[in-house]
């Protein structure tokens, strides 16, 4: 039996799930300049964003369930290192076409990060599930937010294809990390890969409460990417034309959800998290009405998406963390299904993002965020909340306190 996970081991798979989750987003400060680069529509290029979510959710539902079946360090390992081989890929890409494959690698290698959530969840210490889904999350947040500010300063620096090659280059160092740091116990399963996959889809069934947690979780991550992808492209256009970097530096404006998630964490193993998603959602909710009022105002465009950041990373956490309560030594295969349904919902907020630019302007789209964010919150109260984080031993089973202060 294996001890429960260090701190050094979880701050290590925050860092590995931040830098991989990064790899979905790093490239959208620079679609103009592939777009020039390649000789394509920058409508074309738009679609980028949307094949690394495609891929992510490829990932969630083919490799995510393989952390209930593999020992940790050997399967963070491989996907950063295929994460990396990606990222090359893409570099040498010659075509929008290719390009496009590449990211449906570069999604499906870097969700990654949902492994490192799980494991941080199955391996906490007893009491502390929430608090580690918390701090990968915090990891997580951290390398979306950073992702976009990093991307557009390379991309003005080194340009576009060398920017890939210095992510390409800390996958490789992450690789190197988790084969040597992380849990060398393999989890015990009875059941075959093959019938881990099958045994997916029944999971709805079995668990209401993951029904509810998709359905909420959808609705906030659809509005999340609707908005962000829409602000890269209007403030990339007349009459802002902003440059990668500029559009970037918005990035920061999220740092308020790092400072929230450790507290989120802590709240979610002391209590039940309906309140804790239920707040999140007004949060993000009033967010997104300061940016429907406008592009031309600074601090109000800083403060809106600080809000929505913050809701949205902090219900995540609270979200996660209660899914892989239902059943730890399932959570490889819980936390699939979660994010694959997740993930789609989300990957619909990309696409349209443009599109809907296009026809219903910058206020139109901002206000067809608020309105999934506002089903959100009352679906938050509901049942979905109703599970503690209960602590459990290394292996994935759960105690039994033998009384509130044991």
């Amino acid at each position: 039996m294996s001890r429960p996970l260090a701190r050094s081991g979880t701050f290590l798979l925050a860092s590995v799930a931040g830098t991989a989750i990064a790899n979905n987003y790093a490239i959208q400060p620079a679609l103009t300049a592939v777009a020039a680069d390649l000789d394509v529509p920058l409508s074309v290029i738009g679609l980028v964003p949307t094949a690394a979510l495609a891929g992510c959710m490829t990932g969630f539902a083919l490799l995510l369930p393989l952390a209930d079946r593999l020992a940790p360090n050997r399967l963070v390992a491989a996907q950063l290192t295929a994460l990396a081989a990606a990222l090359t890929f893409a570099v040498a890409a010659p075509s929008a076409s290719v390009l496009l494959a590449a990211y449906l690698l570069i999604g499906a290698t870097a969700s990654v990060a949902a492994q490192a959530s799980s494991i941080a969840g199955r391996h906490a210490p007893p009491g502390r599930r929430a608090t580690g889904v918390a701090t990968v999350a915090a990891g997580m947040s951290a390398g979306i937010l950073l992702s976009r500010l990093t991307g557009g300063t390379l991309t003005d620096i080194l340009g576009w294809r060398r920017m890939l090659l210095v992510f390409a280059a800390i996958a490789l160092l992450g690789a190197i990390a988790a084969a040597t740091l992380l849990p060398r116990q393999r989890p015990r399963s009875d059941q075959s890969y093959r019938a881990a996959l099958t045994s997916l889809p029944p999971l709805l069934r079995e668990f209401p409460q993951l029904r509810r947690a998709v359905v909420v979780g959808g609705l906030w991550y659809f509005a999340f990417n609707l908005i962000w992808v829409t602000l890269a492209l209007a403030l990339a256009e007349p009459p802002h034309s902003l440059r990668p970097t500029a559009i970037g530096l918005y990035s920061l404006a999220g740092l308020l959800g790092l400072a929230v998630l450790p507290v989120t964490g802590r709240l979610t193993d002391r209590h039940r998290p309906t309140a804790v998603i239920t707040t999140c959602m007004l949060a993000a909710a009033a967010g997104t009405t300061l940016l429907a009022t406008g592009l031309n105002t600074p601090p109000t465009i800083v403060l809106g998406l600080a809000l929505i950041d913050a809701g949205c990373f902090a219900a995540q956490a609270a979200n996660l963390s209660r899914i892989i309560a239902l059943d730890p030594q399932r959570s490889g295969s819980l936390t699939s299904v979660y994010l694959v349904l997740y993930f789609t919902i989300g990957t619909i907020g990309t696409a349209l993002a443009a599109p809907l630019l296009n026809t219903l302007g910058w206020q139109g789209t901002t206000l067809t965020a608020l309105a999934a964010l506002l089903l959100a919150t009352p679906l938050g109260r509901t049942g979905a909340g109703q599970i503690r984080s209960e602590p459990t031993d290394d292996t994935g089973c759960r105690f039994v306190p033998r009384s509130r202060n044991t």
